[in-house]
């Protein structure tokens, strides 16, 4: 099989390597002034990368990676630690955990977001394909899973994506050598299949926001894979501390005084 590279391309050198993180740490500074002042994340990133004349790829970068204080204080509040697994049924958006895992096995950039999820760039646009990768990306979701002894896994999948019942059959097949009962359902509409659900597993803010209770797996899994492999992460706490540096700082007004 092809080695295939999921969540990159070769101008991701220049957009998130040396000099173009010093410019994403402004355009992170701005565009987070704007949103926590009641700005929509569409036109604060959109006046930062104008600004900054920053590319498409990192303003996709800024729309996935910035959350208002509202937006983090909201999905601090609702989600999960590590004690919390411990027998647990969780539900799993299949195909945002296995592409961002291929993501990360392929080196490709990959972002932990200011409200503690992991996202990256890649996009489904409505076609997927195994690759060389796949396998171990499922193994890396199946091990933590099973590491957090997690009882039951209910993975949903894009019925409508191409090779959706070819994946699912894979996941099954990886699955028997587990402790973690597995089960994969194609869903038409996945998204909405977690909302209301407690325990979802899923790095969609949209998803997040909809279920009553979400597992930060994509953080934890990389913390692990990172001790003994290379990885591109892109900290948007980090690259928020200059903005956080700025309120401090601010002197307060009257009102803040009273």
């Amino acid at each position: 099989m092809k080695s295939i590279r999921r969540g990159y391309l070769p101008e991701y050198e220049k957009t998130f390597r040396g000099q173009a993180i010093d410019t994403l740490r402004e355009a992170v500074t701005d565009a987070l002034f704007l949103l926590n002042r009641g700005h929509s994340l569409k036109r604060a990133t959109t006046i930062a990368m104008e600004h900054y004349q920053l590319p498409d790829y990192q303003r996709l970068a800024l729309s996935r990676g910035l959350a208002s204080d509202a937006e983090i204080s909201r999905r601090t509040r609702t989600k999960l630690t590590r004690p919390d697994c411990n027998g647990a049924s969780v539900l799993l958006d299949g195909f945002n955990a296995i592409i961002l895992m291929e993501s990360l096995i392929s080196e490709s950039p990959i972002f932990l977001c200011m409200d503690g999820a992991v996202r990256d760039l890649a996009n489904l646009k409505g076609s997927y394909h195994i690759i060389d990768k796949t396998e171990r990306a499922i193994k890396l979701i199946l091990d933590e899973m099973d590491s957090l002894n997690i009882a039951n896994a209910h993975i949903h999948i894009d019925n409508p994506v191409s090779n959706s019942r070819n994946l699912k059959c894979l996941i099954l097949e990886l699955a028997q050598n587990y402790h973690t009962n597995i089960d994969v359902q194609l869903i038409d509409a996945c998204d909405k299949s977690f909302y209301g659900s407690p325990c979802i597993i899923s790095g969609d803010g949209v998803v997040i926001d909809n279920a009553t209770s979400w597992i930060p797996l994509y953080a934890w899994i990389v913390q692990r894979y990172q001790q003994s492999h290379p990885v591109w992460l892109i900290n948007f706490d980090e690259l928020s501390q200059k903005y956080r540096n700025m309120i401090a700082s601010a002197p307060l007004n009257k009102e803040e005084h009273s």
